[in-house]
């Protein structure tokens, strides 16, 4: 729900400002109107970037426009004719809807062909964000025109709308210059693509650039507005007029919370997606096992039974973390599934328990636990050999390095050079060999080829260690 509210703020809110910029000079506006072409707009805007926005002439034609028209709309507030103002609120509406719909992830406002829960969230979001907009639009119409007597305060106006624009522009033009590259017609070059990349992460930071124009304009507003009127409220004598003043002052101070409020909306939503919603979750602790002399890890039944998930880590010979975890599938009775904590469709990042299910960090997926430990689909990979005694479960070595290669941590650990004995790590070793289910490390090139030729000489002997334990 947090990602549909903030990043349809993203490229909507800088549309909202100018948008609230352009209405200052109107002092009669048809709301139904309005209303309608606002409407129209937004929803052919999103039809057309579901239906027509694809391919690179396409995206660069629609770039291109959209510089153009940024550019056309500066210039059109030296004329304050409605038709204009109407023109620009339906185009603004047609951007906003397109810039939505353009969205990679708008496929996730929902997952079923039915309307659940999720959907209606996560629709409320995009909603909640419309209506955000809105109130912007209106909150800064108010706020210019409360200050209208201001001469100093009219020239933020344009500065305001200057420094929307150029933030606007400054993505779109590394997408015009993406789209000539992508195309052949400029050649791609280093310094190009340094600032495409560049420019185009800015939309990432769109709302805290967004909030902090506003922090500006309300910080000018409170010094050549509110403060004025306070004092002068303040300084009248004459009954009538302080009441009058006083309302004027208490009109400015509205005014001000409601833009301390937008700002706070949009910074608190940008910083818990930042900060939280979009970071995947954490896994729980794993613990760690050494290899018993039957070549098996050994886990008692007893505390794995709970129906929580319980995550373990192997630590092979070359330092790969082999990561499995445990869980009892059933309520009811035991009924234990001991699978790799890894995916053949998402990698290594793991799988944490959400709510009645299991879910898969990397892609969001949520499974049936009773399903754990059946292959395929995007299902735990499962361990194959594993036992289940009456008191322990028993994993053979074997049946962990089958999925050494399902994950992509080493870690660090000290080894042994198995021919002269010498200590070093693994990562900084420059020469290995993998003999029997298990990997050594060399100082010198010599050292490994003496192994390669006769591995039983060294391995036979109880000073190698075999294997990090």
């Amino acid at each position: 729900m947090n990602y549909f509210f903030t990043f349809l703020l993203q490229p909507i809110l800088p549309l909202a400002i100018l948008l609230g910029c352009l209405w200052t000079n109107y002092t009669k506006i048809n709301l139904k109107r309005l209303t309608w072409l606002t409407l129209l707009g937004l929803t052919f805007g999103a039809l057309f970037a579901l239906n027509w926005l694809s391919g690179q002439k396409v995206l660069l034609a629609f770039n291109s426009g959209l510089i153009t028209l940024y550019l056309l709309f500066f210039l059109s507030q030296f004329s304050r004719k409605t038709h204009f103002a109407l023109f620009w609120q339906t185009i603004f509406a047609f951007i906003a809807g397109a810039l939505w719909a353009s969205d990679p992830n708008i496929h996730l406002i929902t997952n079923t062909d039915v309307i659940n829960t999720p959907f209606l969230l996560n629709l409320s979001a995009v909603i909640l964000g419309l209506m955000f907009c809105i109130f912007v639009v209106g909150w800064l119409r108010i706020l210019f025109q409360q200050a209208h007597a201001s001469n100093q305060f009219k020239m933020i106006r344009w500065v305001l709308m200057s420094a929307v624009i150029v933030v606007l522009l400054l993505p779109l033009s590394g997408n015009v210059l993406l789209s000539l590259m992508k195309l052949q017609l400029i050649d791609l070059t280093k310094l190009r693509l340094s600032y495409v990349a560049k420019v185009n992460d800015l939309t990432n930071y769109f709302n805290y650039i967004n909030s902090l124009i506003l922090f500006i304009l309300i910080a000018t507003f409170a010094w050549k507005v509110y403060l004025p009127r306070k004092a002068q409220a303040l300084a009248e004598s004459m009954p009538i007029v302080k009441r009058q003043k006083l309302a004027l002052q208490y009109n400015a101070k509205r005014s001000l919370i409601f833009g301390a409020s937008v700002i706070f909306i949009t910074l608190a939503s940008q910083l818990y997606w930042d900060r939280v919603a979009s970071l995947p979750p954490a896994l729980s602790e794993s613990t760690y096992l050494t290899m018993q002399k039957d070549n098996a890890v050994h886990i008692p039944i007893e505390s794995v039974r709970d129906g929580d998930l319980h995550r373990f880590i192997w630590v092979a010979s070359d330092g790969r973390a082999i990561r499995f975890f445990i869980i009892n599938r059933s309520d009811k009775k035991l009924s234990l599934a001991t699978v790799f904590d890894a995916c053949l469709l998402c990698g290594d990042d793991g799988y944490v328990v959400d709510g009645d299910k299991l879910m898969c960090v990397a892609c969001g997926v949520r499974l049936f636990i009773p399903s754990v430990g059946k292959p395929g689909g995007c299902n735990p990979i499962p361990i194959d050999g594993w036992k289940e005694s009456e008191n322990e479960v028993i994993v053979p070595k074997k049946s962990l390095l089958a999925g050494a290669n399902y994950f992509s941590t080493v870690m660090e650990i000290e080894v042994v050079d198995p021919v002269s004995l010498e200590k070093l790590t693994n990562k900084k070793a420059n020469y290995r060999y993998d003999y029997n289910d298990n990997t050594y490390f060399f100082t010198s090139e010599e050292n490994q080829n003496l192994f390669r030729e006769h591995p039983e000489n060294y391995v036979a002997s109880e000073n190698a260690p075999q294997e990090n334990e």
